[in-house]
């Protein structure tokens, strides 16, 4: 059974930092885009990064030049370095698989439970 498993979230002062990191188990050949997204309280959920398996990342504006993705492919792990914290990047953050390939089967748009970043000011 594939999982994906993310840590690294917490509570941190404005202006700090921290390091999700993403791990996806099981019996897994190739997974491609793998992203970062979040979602505040009463608000829609929002992709916040993506990478590709060849590198290609994608950032949304708001996190742009404080925010970095990168992924091992080899250990089937994505990261998101966060610098710069706000209080507005509070949210639950989730992991997504865009299309994991398995031996018995393909799985698409497929999530992790979250963790949670909280920013205080």
């Amino acid at each position: 059974q594939v999982q994906l498993v993310e840590s690294g979230g917490g509570l941190v002062q404005a202006g700090g930092s921290l390091r999700l990191s993403c791990a996806a188990s099981g019996s897994i050949f190739a997974i491609n885009d793998m992203g970062w997204y979040r979602q505040a309280p009463g608000k829609q959920r929002e992709l916040v990064a993506a990478i590709t398996s060849g590198g290609s990342t994608n950032y949304a504006d708001s996190v742009k030049g404080r925010f970095t993705i990168s992924r091992v492919n080899a250990k089937n792990t994505v990261y998101l370095r966060m610098n710069s914290l706000k209080p507005e990047d509070t949210a639950v953050y989730y992991c997504n698989a865009d299309r994991v390939v398995t031996p018995t089967r393909i799985l698409n748009n497929y999530w992790g439970q979250g963790t949670q970043v909280t920013v205080s000011s």
